[in-house]
């Protein structure tokens, strides 16, 4: 579940707190002392479902005299100097890992003082695939600029901030459920994991539509995606399988600082009612 001791000098919850996407950045490079910082954490971090992902890091004018390949992310983003691209396998729950492991790497970089931004749909796929030489056997569903934080914002910084709804989040009784789907969960019974769903509920997601629902039993903590409808049809990846693992990462990470033990496992809880469009995922079961 990656080597969260060696990576982070700051309380995770603090992090996961403070940590907003960046959309402006400083017209600089990044320090060498930062590159060999996340190229260190690139070959650190694993993610619960064992799936290969490759973090690459692009500085944009090297990739323009080196490959001929202007990094595009059609206005998102302006003044980024770098990228980091999480080209992963083709295989079972690849995506749940990469948002995991992405996540986990973006925390890092923000514990740095670097700001990030996931893009999923808002870069230009075919430029950065070639950059990142991706191979036959991988995907590039997500990137994220990293670099410093402007302190100049654009009118599209807001517009995109408001629009996303980003600083709104689903209340407990809407996420967190105890025993089935009809009854929802309080942060009393939740005891030592309110922190780590807290933390959870905090998380980004493609246009903040938070599809994690966990339901509690005497076993652990069961983990469902509640599919948004249409949402994934005119996306080339599904999005919120992505979500789900950037949710477990903020999960786990808390729960590891927390001093809970714990471990992922597939074993699906035989409950009734199950809402509409959503599946089983996961379980985090207490070791």
């Amino acid at each position: 579940m990656g080597n969260q001791e060696s990576l982070f000098k700051k309380p995770i919850t603090e992090v996961i707190e403070k940590r907003i996407s960046v959309r402006t950045y400083l017209e600089q490079p990044l320090t060498p002392d930062i590159k060999d910082r996340l190229q260190a954490a690139f070959s650190s971090i694993t993610g619960p479902f064992r799936v290969p992902v490759r973090f690459v890091l692009m500085e944009s004018d090297l990739v323009l005299k080196e490959a001929n390949v202007r990094l595009g992310t059609y206005g998102v983003i302006k003044g980024a100097s770098a990228y980091v691209a999480a080209a992963v396998k083709k295989a079972d729950r690849n995506l749940e890992e990469l948002g995991y492991t992405l996540e986990e790497l973006i925390l890092y970089a923000a514990s740095l003082g670097l700001g990030t931004c996931w893009l999923g749909g808002t870069f230009k796929k075919s430029q950065f695939a070639q950059a990142v030489k991706l191979k036959n056997d991988e995907i590039l569903p997500c990137v994220t600029p990293i670099g410093y934080p402007s302190s100049r914002k654009r009118i599209l910084d807001s517009v995109m901030r408001f629009s996303a709804g980003s600083k709104n989040r689903k209340e407990w009784r809407e996420l967190f459920f105890l025993h089935d789907f009809a009854t929802p969960l309080t942060q009393e019974e939740a005891g030592k994991y309110a922190v780590p769903l807290e933390m959870l509920r905090l998380a980004p997601s493609a246009s903040n539509k938070q599809p994690w629902r966990i339901v509690k039993d005497d076993h652990g903590y069961h983990f469902f995606l509640q599919h948004t409808k249409g949402y994934a049809e005119h996306l080339a990846y599904d999005l919120q399988r992505v979500d789900m693992g950037i949710a477990m990462c903020h999960f786990a990470l808390t729960a590891k600082e927390t001093g809970m033990g714990g471990r992922w496992e597939m074993n699906e809880p035989g409950m009734g009612n199950i809402p509409h469009n959503t599946e089983y995922l996961v379980s985090w079961r207490e070791t």
